[in-house]
């Protein structure tokens, strides 16, 4: 009983240390939260008295084309900014400490790992605007190359055609996001015991064969974080869209971050725009609840 007691009072004696956290948590994300659901069950311009309408925000999100139109963009966001460099960042990361490192040193790997980490510290803003240089239709430095290595006929309005404008976004999201998951992946790897594949190569295993085999079980938790962080990253897309296409043309980049701003901003219709939010928010709750449980489970283990 005495030892009981004892631990629930050194439990409490934490709690004064989570206050500051606990009001910050609750004055940044969850009173804005509260309001924003609030909001979404009214009809308001963001001036003057809002009008109670209920559910309609959410039954006209139901039969929203332009909002299941996005939402379906969004999918091949999740792939760019999460799937595509999730699987190349777990390759170099293996790569640069099965390969690089052991070869030709720590320090090789170390300054391929920072070239390869230097997009994701750059500003997204400046990163987009860069790009949207690069990728115009006219003097942009791709369809420059592309003419001086005698493939001119390939030059394109990259950001300017529906049929490409979101593939070009997705691979300039390719490209900010590598860094991510390789410093994550490195850093895994460095708990993993060398004997496993020391002794794995002289079963004679290829690199293939390591990576698969050791590489990817042993950091399987940071493959869940990775995955995690990536995907919330993907749905909440915001600056990548808007420095770049600014939803164009005609739609064909718009995302459910970018729609919720523009009837927030350009529509000044909050409620709607609260109520795409909202259900995004719910969406990415679940999303973490369902990879969190996924994570905690065994390798092997029965649903």
């Amino acid at each position: 009983m005495t030892t009981r007691s004892s631990t629930g009072r050194d439990r409490l004696a934490y709690l004064p240390y989570l206050i500051p956290g606990l009001l910050l948590f609750t004055g940044v994300i969850g009173a804005p939260f509260l309001m924003n659901i609030g909001t979404s069950f009214t009809d308001w311009a963001g001036v003057g008295t809002p009008k109670w309408v209920g559910l309609d925000n959410y039954r006209e999100l139901a039969t929203d084309g332009e909002f299941w139109a996005s939402f379906r963009n969004n999918v091949l966001v999740i792939v760019g900014m999460a799937i595509v460099p999730t699987m190349i960042g777990l390759v170099l990361a293996s790569a640069l400490t099965d390969l690089i490192d052991r070869h030709f040193g720590p320090r090789a790997a170390s300054v391929l790992r920072a070239c390869i980490y230097l997009p994701q510290v750059l500003p997204i803003v400046i990163a987009g605007i860069v790009w949207s240089w690069l990728l115009a239709p006219e003097n942009g430095a791709v369809n420059d190359l592309l003419g001086a290595i005698g493939l001119g006929s390939l030059a394109h309005d990259w950001l300017g055609d529906p049929a490409t404008a979101l593939w070009s976004v997705m691979g300039v999201m390719v490209w900010i996001q590598i860094g991510f998951p390789l410093v994550i992946f490195m850093s895994g790897l460095q708990r993993v015991d060398p004997s496993l594949y020391e002794a794995a190569e002289i079963d004679g295993a290829s690199w293939a064969q390591r990576f698969w085999h050791v590489t990817i079980p042993q950091i399987r938790p940071e493959l869940f974080v990775v995955l995690l962080w990536t995907t919330i990253a993907a749905l909440k897309a915001f600056p990548h869209i808007f420095v770049l296409t600014r939803g164009g043309p005609g739609g064909a980049t718009n995302v459910p971050s970018y729609y919720s701003y523009v009837n927030f901003f350009e529509k000044t219709d909050v409620g709607y725009g609260s109520a795409i939010a909202t259900v995004m928010t719910l969406i990415i709750l679940a999303l973490t609840v369902a990879f969190l449980r996924l994570q905690g489970r065994e390798p092997g283990e029965e649903r």
